[in-house]
């Protein structure tokens, strides 16, 4: 089995020495994504648009490595404030409301200020 390295050109990838996914065998870990449109190195003030914009990242990540949100066995939520979790309800439905991964969320001092999410999955080929 092989391992393939996957980036989004995000600049924090070089600076800090990881990759936005990892292939390895049938699995497929995405790390870390905030909400940063990757395009233009902007992040909306909206924790909402973050949190879809991170599904938006991840859902090209899962692409590159031939895969899609539908192989999502695995959700961590990552908030700067825990008290924007029941508002982002929503856009997790959206993106994974019939797939119903297993899910984790937690609070934590993300890497820069106007990161208000950050979401990590690990994806399966075979489902």
């Amino acid at each position: 089995m092989s391992r393939k390295l996957i980036s989004s050109g995000s600049e924090f990838e070089e600076k800090i020495g990881y990759s936005r996914a990892v292939v390895d065998g049938d699995y497929i870990f995405v790390s870390g994504t905030t909400g940063y449109n990757y395009q233009n190195m902007e992040i909306s003030d909206s924790v909402i648009d973050q949190a879809d914009q991170c599904f938006i990242n991840i859902q090209k990540a899962l692409e590159e490595a031939g895969a899609s949100t539908k192989n999502i066995v695995r959700v961590t939520y990552i908030f700067s404030d825990r008290a924007d979790f029941e508002s982002c309800w929503p856009v997790f439905n959206k993106w994974l409301g019939s797939i119903k991964p297993a899910a984790t969320m937690f609070e934590a001092r993300l890497a820069k200020d106007e990161m208000k999410i950050e979401i990590q999955v690990t994806a399966n080929v075979n489902t």
